[in-house]
């Protein structure tokens, strides 16, 4: 499966769509990773609702089901700021991650923070009372199992262990640990999408493997069980990395197949140049996707880099008709043609 992977990934990045549609289906695996991460955990907001949240919108729905969404678009975009600056997954990395997805959903000492007592993870059943299915390590020895998994990933990469398999891992590491009060599956979920995107699997950012997981819960939660504490646990991964690995398999096929279609349909000859954009440009125009108008301050801060190569990618793209420049002098900026 992993070799089957590795040539979809190959067939991926070579295919040539245009901007457009690969802003659309990023901007529709943006969605599905969203609505179906916070759906996992009980977020009742469907994926129109998602999508309405993502342009910016108001929508009347509950108040911490609304957050929930938000904040994980946010671990997003930080995974994103943090791969385009190749930092590396430090406990300060991870830490900031759960901040993000828990933000105004928890206690102020609870977010970005490890847990301080003992953990259980519980089945609710009305009428009858809670079933503990998992019991999770003492408080006190989270901050050392948590140190020495951020080291293995660190040393995976030198040792050259396939990305999925580390990504695979480190998901089920997150909810053995279960380091947090709350927010382990989405910190799990978010830390796995980091890695890969890190180690160069990011498929052009048009998969969503979360909603394998979310379109039969009882399986995933079946395949991430390690038993009923973590001193007992199960230490053979083997189960959860054959279901990690057949899902992420499913979900590249089908972005394969997608990506396939579109790029056997004929371009018109007068714009096939605007199908040679780099990471940096689909970067300026995904942001602008997203916010609807765009300044050069606004490309320096997503890109990282100076006013005069923010200036080029700019004109860049205005010379091929995708944006165009409103204002001029300081309050110029620039909107999608």
């Amino acid at each position: 499966m992993l070799t089957a992977i590795a040539e979809s990934k190959a067939v991926i990045e070579r295919a040539k769509i245009l901007p457009q549609q690969e802003l659309k289906l990023r901007r529709q695996a943006l969605i599905r990773i969203t609505h179906s991460s916070t759906a996992i955990e009980g977020n009742d907001l469907g994926i129109s609702q998602v999508e309405a949240l993502l342009a910016r919108k108001k929508i009347d729905a509950p108040q911490r089901d609304i957050y929930e969404v938000q904040n994980y678009l946010r671990a997003l975009k930080y995974i994103e700021e943090i791969v385009r600056a190749k930092q590396p997954i430090t406990e300060k990395v991870l830490l900031n991650i759960h901040k993000l997805v828990t933000s105004r959903t928890i206690s102020g000492e609870q977010c970005g923070h490890y847990r301080k007592n003992r953990v259980y993870v519980v089945r609710r059943r009305p009428g009858s009372p809670d079933e503990i299915m998992y019991t999770g390590p003492e408080a006190d020895k989270v901050p050392e199992l948590c140190k020495n998994l951020l080291g293995w990933i660190a040393e995976s990469e030198k040792k050259e262990i396939n990305p999925i398999i580390v990504a695979g891992v480190a998901h089920q590491e997150i909810a053995v640990i279960h380091p947090f009060a709350d927010g382990n599956g989405r910190t799990a979920r978010a830390l796995a999408t980091l890695i890969l995107y890190k180690r160069g699997y990011d498929f052009r950012h048009l998969f969503a493997l979360e909603d394998y997981y979310n379109r039969d819960r009882q399986s995933y939660y079946k395949a991430i069980d390690i038993g009923e504490n973590y001193e007992k646990r199960r230490t053979d991964f083997t189960p959860w990395l054959e279901y990690f690995v057949k899902g992420f398999k499913e979900e590249i096929d089908s972005v394969r197949n997608t990506i396939a279609a579109l790029s056997h349909r004929k371009i018109n000859k007068n714009i096939g140049s605007q199908v040679f954009l780099s990471k940096e440009q689909m970067g300026v125009l995904d942001l602008l996707d997203q916010i609807g108008k765009i300044t050069v301050k606004d490309v320096m801060d997503i890109l990282k880099c100076p006013k005069r190569t923010a200036q080029l990618h700019l004109q860049k793209l205005k010379k091929l008709g995708m944006i165009k420049q409103i204002e001029k002098g300081p309050a110029s900026a620039y909107v999608a043609k």
